[in-house]
């Protein structure tokens, strides 16, 4: 059937039909179809072509918008406020289903997240100062916009209200059928998707890379310096706060939500640490994580545990030749549907920070900067911490920080607290002075 003759109907998920495993990793390799395999060269050289020369960094921050109760704002104000502001940047509005979400502009984006969590994601730059001037202009328009209704804007990586106790499920989500779908697959797949959808936010900083041999390698040393990283960027309300049912894990609440949400598509990128890891493993774990929805030509439908193999078939995804940007919109969403700490686009998406004020934001890009577009430091990192060699490991040191915070000993009888001093020195060295003023803030 083609793709507008999907039954846009209401979830219904049982156990069963959520996997505990990424189907990358136990599907039969030897049950490809021609169209399948031409989706995953497609996804294969979508990402190729990410790669550049420019060592540029982009930054997100999702922020929370509250009233003096600690509210969060309600959908219809912001989404107004948006549709407003935009109009006068003479930005393009973002729509979804009928509803004002974000506008564009040449230097940053605005979206509204499940639960109106208000992004910035600032254009890629080379420049710390850069990032730094875009975001106190988006700072300098919204802030005394939003107090003058009442609202100030918070960024920590739950929301404080809910961090004290509130039950999740009293926040309302945005209407889009996206979350409504979401919201109800992820009810059955975890513990914590009402959690991550209403009450969290991150920091997100994405890096760029040279070729398949430089991804690779960065995401390797990335995602086993990613626990120190995680500690280094939790901002919490309450030192002493704990997610229900988990009292003995007072740390990185927010990566805790995201570990128990769905496991076929959050965690440690799968198989990242196998010596064949490249562009055509990325493209299998893209093309075989379920999708919850589908939205193709304008239109959002419901699909649950299907991925997009499943899709292309079963016939409801049917591609031509020449339909080049429908086939990379369909792509997109793909990647958009995998919720791992680092997601590959055309660069690598560190997702582990939560959200944190501009200058501690900055202070992170600047540690990335340090280590990330450092050659020396890479190889320095990728020989420190060769015997991490499989992602339980990683899982391991992140487990024992949820628990025993900075002080957990993770790798070599060192702590979460010493190799944070590391990494900080190891950048601190391959940054210009300018950029070491941003260091001191991480």
């Amino acid at each position: 059937m083609s793709t507008l003759e999907i039954q846009a109907v209401e979830p219904r998920l049982s156990s069963k039909n959520v996997s505990n495993l990424n189907p990358a990793l136990s599907r039969d390799s030897g049950q490809i179809s021609t169209r399948e395999t031409q989706m995953l060269q497609a996804i294969s050289d979508y990402i190729r072509s990410g790669e550049t020369e420019a060592e540029s960094l982009g930054l997100e921050i999702e922020h929370f918008v509250v009233d003096g109760n600690g509210n969060q704002i309600p959908f219809d104000e912001i989404s107004y406020l948006v549709n407003q502001v935009g109009r006068d940047l003479g930005a393009e509005i973002l729509h979804t289903d009928g509803h004002a979400v974000g506008y564009l502009t040449d230097k940053y984006s605005i979206t509204l997240e499940p639960s109106c969590q208000f992004e910035i994601s600032i254009n890629p730059y080379q420049e710390l100062y850069e990032i730094e001037r875009v975001y106190q202009e988006f700072l300098s328009l919204w802030e005394p916009l939003l107090e003058a209704r009442g609202y100030r804007i918070v960024t920590r990586g739950v929301l404080p209200s809910v961090e004290q106790g509130l039950d999740p499920d009293k926040i309302p989500l945005s209407p889009k059928k996206r979350y409504k779908y979401m919201d109800s697959y992820f009810r059955e797949s975890g513990k914590f998707g009402k959690y991550m959808m209403r009450s969290s936010a991150s920091t997100q900083v994405s890096i760029d890379y040279r070729s398949e041999e430089d991804l690779v390698k960065k995401l390797r040393i990335l995602q086993k310096i990613s626990p120190i990283l995680m500690i280094i960027m939790e901002n919490k309300s309450d030192e002493a706060s704990t997610l229900p049912g988990i009292p003995d894990k007072p740390h990185l609440l927010r990566i805790q939500e995201w570990e128990d949400l769905d496991p076929a598509r959050t965690g440690f990128y799968p198989n990242s640490l196998d010596p064949d890891f490249g562009y055509g493993k990325i493209a299998d774990v893209v093309l075989h994580t379920p999708l919850i929805l589908l939205t193709d030509k304008g239109w959002t439908g419901y699909v649950g545990s299907k991925t997009g193999a499943d899709l292309i078939a079963d016939g409801t995804v049917y591609l031509n030749e020449s339909e080049t940007i429908r086939r990379k919109k369909l792509i997109e969403h793909f990647i958009s549907m995998g919720f791992f700490h680092f997601r590959i686009k055309k660069y690598i998406e560190i997702r582990v920070a939560d959200s944190v004020p501009i200058r501690k934001a900055l202070g992170y890009a600047a540690l990335l900067k340090g280590i990330v577009y450092s050659r020396s430091n890479l190889d320095i990192l990728d020989r420190e911490l060769a015997d991490v060699d499989d992602l339980e490991k990683i899982q391991d040191a992140v487990s024992a920080i949820e628990s025993e915070g900075e002080n957990a000993v993770i790798y070599q009888g060192k702590t979460a607290a010493e190799w944070a001093i590391y990494l900080v020195g190891l950048a601190w060295n391959s940054l210009s002075e300018s950029e070491k003023e941003y260091l001191v803030h991480v």
